[in-house]
């Protein structure tokens, strides 16, 4: 008789077959503050410690310019607050490769009141076709100023285009 051994439970992840970009080597990213303890790479790498924060209170941008074109067919965002009661604004835009203006995705605005409600996670399924960048504004309260801006994570299923296009003049 032939036998082999298998593990009694099968573990598997939902999200490996997603195609996540791996922003690391496929965009620069520009963003308009960080705090020194919460760089962005931490929202937008999966391999430690998670979380970005600004160094600023007030409004910020973390924008991903693409190496090369990307259809990106989702967008997942994990915000988290644990400490005060607020209402946070985004925004939410692609750049079109080829494209001067910016195209909005979504605005949502979402009610933190902890300790009941801390976490806002939002996925959004698109078909932005050759995208060359996408922008995320962070107004971090609405109602006040002097809070400061975070994101957990920021996480693309994406590919490349497959077609090339003309060089730039």
């Amino acid at each position: 008789m032939r036998k082999r051994f298998i593990e009694s439970v099968r573990h598997s992840d939902p999200d490996a077959n997603r195609g996540w970009l791996d922003l690391d080597t496929a965009a620069l990213v520009e963003v308009t503050s960080e705090a020194a303890d919460y760089p962005i790479e931490r929202a937008l790498l999966h391999d430690g410690p998670r979380g970005w924060r600004a160094a600023a209170p007030g409004v910020q941008t973390i924008r991903l310019l693409f190496d090369q074109p990307q259809t990106i067919r989702l967008i997942r965002l994990l915000f988290q607050e644990d400490e005060s009661v607020r209402t946070q604004e985004f925004v939410l835009r692609w750049l079109p490769s080829g494209a001067t203006a910016w195209k909005d995705i979504v605005r949502q605005q979402w009610n933190f009141s902890p300790p009941d409600t801390t976490q806002e996670r939002e996925e959004y399924k698109v078909e932005l076709a050759a995208a060359a960048a996408l922008e995320l504004t962070i107004n971090p309260d609405i109602s006040r100023v002097g809070t400061t801006a975070s994101l957990q994570s920021l996480q693309l299923s994406a590919e490349p285009e497959s077609h090339s296009f003309p060089p730039k003049p």
